[in-house]
């Protein structure tokens, strides 16, 4: 069945703005239109004359004061029409002032007339209430010359057509949220699926390619992924044939050196035999190596805890000094049970050999499953730590030939940590020692597993 085209991810994301600006803007549009119109502020001429008398702020509506300023000139007057010219009248009236002392000011035409009742439209002016509409400025000259100007100050608060506001703007996230969630959802699923599986490949180098799809960008990327996933298993696997193939080529020749040598007197014979022996263990080491990273082995997975605690086990059964540490909760990862089962083996044969015991803890830190190998030896030096891991290194200051091994053994353990997607590290104890440390990734949930 054939996959509909995806749209590139920039018109993805373009149509995500769009399609959510077009909904947030049907949203308010619906409401508004839904939503009685805000109630216009009015003030009326016993607002003003209260604030003119009292000489300071004084309460005109809820959320509204008036407010009083003197300054040495009115406010620029607008034209009087016949409303405004009843307001100013009866402003004077009632204060007790020339009209030419009264001036007011507005933005633009918003003198009304507004009765208790409706009323035919050429009754008297005298029975007209003049009131202000909006903003105002009201100006008052004084006996000594100056002007009192009066205003509408708004105080803290939100006004019932501001609350209308927020409740539009509170219905149009509303309503477009789950749109938006959609669309970030179907934009973010290819990304996070690459992800996981770039930590999935860092879990097993052999892991089976992505799925192409999404959109052109996110399945051009998941090509690459792919393509640089087989180029690095190929690569890999031709280094890994190449080094087994010429340990296996070495024993043709060694085993003519053995025949060479059998004329050969006691004494040198005996060294030269000797030497042909630790080459050919070396080639072996060498061969078991590749044989166990050249296999395919399926993961599963696996408590660690329990594994640990069985080798440490083993080991103390031979008379070994070794023991685990209890742990109050299961500790699990995918792998390769036998893989772990030599890594772990060769870090307590470390510590048997080197350090005269083994003490196993597991734990889990930072999302990682972790296992210390404690022992007493004599530890490493920090600037011959990495040294140690390199393959037939042999640290002669604190490991001798006398204790056996071809110096594969943490070369082997740390990679087979890093093809779990961990790794392994070596620190000296404060008390003397050297601890282990390999980190492994928990096992994924099946939540977490790409589809």
């Amino acid at each position: 069945m054939m996959r509909a085209p995806v749209a590139p991810l920039f018109v993805q994301a373009l149509g995500l703005v769009v399609a959510t600006l077009v909904a947030a803007q049907i949203a308010t549009v619906v409401v508004l239109f839904n939503l009685p119109p805000p109630a216009p502020e009015v003030y009326s001429v016993s607002d003003v004359v209260q604030a003119a008398r009292l000489m300071r702020p004084s309460q005109a509506h809820e959320g509204v004061v008036l407010s009083t300023r003197v300054a040495n000139g009115p406010p620029a007057p607008s034209t009087d029409g016949r409303r405004r010219l009843l307001f100013r009248a009866a402003l004077a009236s009632s204060l007790d002032l020339p009209l030419a002392d009264v001036v007011v000011a507005q933005p633009g035409p918003r003198i009304v007339a507004l009765g208790a009742q409706p009323r035919p439209p050429r009754r008297a002016a005298a029975e007209e209430t003049p009131m202000l509409l909006g903003d105002f400025q009201v100006g008052l000259r004084r006996p000594n010359g100056q002007w009192l100007v009066i205003a509408p100050r708004r105080q803290f608060g939100i006004d019932p057509w501001q609350q209308r506001l927020l409740l539009v703007v509170g219905i149009a996230a509303v309503a477009v949220s789950p749109l938006a969630w959609w669309f970030a959802r179907r934009l973010a699923a290819p990304i996070a699926a690459l992800a996981a599986g770039a930590e999935r490949l860092g879990r097993d180098p052999r892991a089976p390619p992505l799925a192409v799809r999404g959109s052109p960008e996110v399945a051009a990327a998941v090509r690459a992924f792919n393509e640089m996933q087989t180029r690095l298993r190929q690569y890999v696997d031709d280094r890994t044939s190449m080094v087994g193939a010429i340990a296996h080529d070495l024993r043709t020749p060694l085993t003519r050196m053995r025949f060479r040598i059998e004329g050969l007197p006691e004494d040198p014979r005996a060294k030269l035999a000797a030497d042909i022996d630790q080459m050919d263990a070396m080639v072996s080491a060498t061969l078991t190596f590749v044989r166990d990273a050249s296999s395919h082995p399926r993961r599963v997975k696996l408590e660690l805890a329990s594994l640990v605690e069985a080798i440490l086990d083993e080991a103390a059964d031979t008379g070994a000094d070794s023991a685990a540490q209890a742990v109050s909760r299961a500790v699990v990862v995918d792998g390769d049970p036998v893989a772990l089962r030599r890594l772990l083996t060769n870090l307590v044969d470390n510590a048997l050999k080197f350090g005269a015991k083994a003490r196993g803890r597991v734990f889990i830190e930072g999302g990682m499953a972790v296992v210390d190998i404690d022992d007493d030896g004599p530890g490493i030096p920090e600037a011959q730590v990495e040294s140690a891991f390199e393959p037939f290194r042999r640290l002669e200051t604190s490991r001798s030939r006398d204790t056996g091994g071809m110096g594969l053994g943490l070369a082997v353990a740390r990679a087979i940590a890093r093809g779990h997607g961990g790794d392994i590290s070596l620190i000296s104890r404060p008390g003397g020692g050297l601890r282990a440390r390999l980190a492994l990734p928990l096992a994924l949930a099946l939540s977490e597993v790409p589809l």
